[in-house]
């Protein structure tokens, strides 16, 4: 299945995509391959304004020794270089050959970025990005915020771990984000049970990664109503998700199949969003911003693009 094409009606519209790209390889042993490259062109056919990624490598180097086309940039700066897009980018998991971590693309300049560790043990290190995007005026409907801010998120594999990282995520949207600026949250929750979720809803963040559906609830859907982004060969489960806050959704779509299933084994998740005036936004008392200046270090990075 292939997306359909953006409506490129901005400023009335923004497409958002979340993907795990498994550190730009698949397989394993003698049968691995890289697939970043292809990947890259897996993205530019998907039009997003916003991607959200995780497991990103920022360096392996026994990779790097096995394949002679290993890009000499870490991940995140290939892509957005090869797309024409912003780049951020912190670490989550240091390991023996190297480190990797969730990443954002954006067509729009990067503010600023932080990091939150939601590591719940250290055999699986886990991480929130978040990043504050300078969004032209007019692209907000006339909303007096020009930030956007966005978070990726990427959770554990124990039903335990996660519920205490969502929690996590939640008081940290509470602190850092102001109640009259727009919101996105997305990434791999991997909740394959479905359990997650009303934590936000509290916080009036909308899972707008659903199936059209009657009687459902946005802030809170059912296991079944959600899309099915694993395997990307034939989607069984709702690992991905996107939330959202200051925008209505008017379209969902996912890139699986077996042509997807050779760059990941994740199907990309794409929302098609509309902006709300700020007055539509709900109401949470008790919220302080504090934006993050953005450094340049290894762990944590943001690199220019073209802005298109």
């Amino acid at each position: 299945m292939v997306p359909a094409a953006p409506t490129n009606d901005w400023p009335q519209g923004l497409r958002v995509a979340s993907y795990n790209i498994h550190k730009g390889v698949l397989g394993m042993g003698p049968a691995k391959r890289l697939r970043i490259h292809a990947l890259q062109e897996g993205l530019r056919g998907l039009g997003a304004d916003v991607v959200l990624l995780q497991e990103v490598q920022f360096e392996h180097r026994r990779n790097a020794q096995r394949f002679a086309s290993w890009p000499v940039l870490p991940q995140h700066e290939l892509l957005g270089q090869g797309l024409g897009m912003f780049a951020a980018y912190h670490t989550n998991a240091h390991t023996r050959h190297g480190e990797h971590g969730n990443a954002l693309l954006s067509r729009f300049p990067i503010l600023g970025i932080s990091h939150q560790d939601v590591s719940d043990h250290r055999f699986e290190q886990r991480g929130l990005l978040h990043a504050r995007l300078a969004v032209p005026r007019d692209a907000l409907a006339g909303a007096p915020a020009r930030v956007l801010h966005c978070v990726v998120v990427h959770f554990g594999l124990f039903r335990s771990g996660r519920r205490r990282q969502i929690q996590r995520l939640a008081e940290y949207l509470a602190h850092q984000v102001p109640d009259d600026e727009p919101v996105i949250v997305g990434g791999d929750f991997n909740d394959w049970r479905g359990e997650l979720g009303a934590e936000l809803g509290a916080l009036g963040l909308l899972d707008v990664s659903t199936r059209a559906a009657p009687r459902v609830d946005a802030r809170h859907p059912r296991w079944h109503q959600r899309m099915r982004t694993f395997p990307a060969l034939l989607p069984l489960m709702p690992l991905d998700r996107i939330y959202v806050r200051g925008f209505a959704a008017h379209g969902v779509a996912l890139g699986w199949g077996a042509d997807w299933a050779r760059l990941s084994d994740h199907a990309p998740l794409l929302v098609d969003l509309t902006p709300l005036p700020s007055t539509a936004y709900a109401e949470r008392p008790g919220s302080v911003a504090h934006g993050a200046a953005a450094t340049r270090r290894r762990d944590m990075t943001v690199a220019g693009g073209t802005g298109h």
